[in-house]
């Protein structure tokens, strides 16, 4: 059933794609100015939005059959309307377009990927706070599992007369270290002989294959082979792990009224498994974004979720998130979340410290 604008349907199934015309340019008039402002929106206010071309009163009319139709509440008699979660999805599913970075935002995400080195753990942290400095939500990152990923190469480094570092870097930039014991006497020399040894066996392999390297002809360097290959079983844990990094968790004060939500959501936030399942569970239902109960988890229920994928050619490499309260600007999320995740992908493919 198709409703006009006289007529104020019951809702149905099929008539989120049916909202005409005006009512579809009133909703979202309401739903950007409530996202703008956080107060109720009256209906002399819609009629002067831009594209709403009819009085005040035929505003008013239209907003009570959204209102009935679910898309619009009125949290007090006397106050205008705001958006329910029913008409945040309709304003998403609804865009023109995903929203674009203005010209000083993608100049700071230019800036910070050409400035941003080291260790593939530190640009996903870091990239975190710039999600959260482009948008004002928390904001999460998650990194890639290194199943895939190949030994680009391998050193021994000295800590002290005891102990030193087996350092494994991998094709997607991750560096790996564990710390191994060493014999009494082994000098400098032998360790990076150790190091070069071992390299020469195993670039090119991935962490999953087994440890398989054949005497060196040296009991100083066979030893520490032995000693850097009980280390480098102990790496094939971090394999699967999903590195996750949050940015941003203060602002979620400013974001939220309640107090109790804004803990609700700290504390999922702490739980990485549940960010990673959350994000996951998002993207393989085909969404960039989850409003409300969408998501399935209750302590979430007042807010929003935006993911992209972390992707090249097809490639998951992991996810980027926002969250933040349900009048959330979709728009600007959106495009931030996509522009970082792109950029992260071709840094992770790009290698350690390369790849723009």
């Amino acid at each position: 059933m198709t409703p006009n604008a006289d007529d104020a349907a019951a809702p149905d199934a099929g008539e989120d794609r049916a909202l005409n015309p005006r009512r579809a340019a009133i909703l979202e008039a309401v739903v950007t100015e409530y996202i703008d402002t956080a107060e109720p929106v009256g209906s002399s206010h819609v009629a002067n939005a831009p594209g709403i071309q009819v009085s005040s009163a035929t505003v008013r009319s239209e907003m009570v059959a959204l209102e009935r139709e679910g898309y619009l509440t009125q949290p007090h008699t006397s106050a205008g309307r705001i958006p329910t979660d029913k008409g945040y999805r309709f304003f998403v599913d609804h865009l023109a377009s995903p929203g674009v970075l203005g010209p000083g935002q993608r100049r700071r995400v230019t800036q910070f990927f050409d400035q941003v080195h080291g260790e593939m753990e530190t640009v996903l942290e870091r990239a975190t706070g710039l999600l959260s400095e482009l948008t004002s939500y928390a904001s999460v990152v998650v990194g890639p599992s290194h199943e895939s990923s190949t030994i680009r190469s391998v050193q021994l480094v000295g800590l002290s007369s005891a102990h030193a570092l087996l350092v494994v870097v991998l094709s997607d930039g991750a560096v790996e270290k564990r710390t191994i014991e060493l014999v009494e006497g082994t000098d400098e020399d032998t360790l990076a002989r150790a190091g070069a040894f071992i390299g020469t066996q195993l670039v090119g392999r991935t962490l999953s294959e087994p440890w398989s390297v054949p005497p060196s002809g040296s009991p100083a360097i066979d030893a520490l082979v032995r000693s850097a290959g009980a280390a480098f079983d102990d790496l094939e844990g971090a394999m699967d792990a999903d590195k996750v990094f949050v940015g941003g968790p203060a602002r979620l004060a400013e974001s939220f009224d309640a107090v109790e939500t804004v803990r609700s959501v700290l504390a999922i936030l702490e739980q990485q498994l549940v960010v990673v399942t959350l994000l996951r569970d998002v993207l393989d239902r085909g969404l960039s974004v989850a409003i409300g109960m969408e998501h399935g988890y209750e302590p979430l229920s007042s807010c929003a979720v935006v993911v992209a994928p972390v992707s090249i050619d097809g490639q998951d490499l992991g996810a980027v998130g926002l969250l933040g309260p349900t009048r959330m600007d979709y728009p600007h999320a959106m495009a931030a979340a996509h522009v970082v995740g792109e950029r992260l992908g071709q840094r992770i493919v790009g290698g350690h410290d390369g790849g723009h």
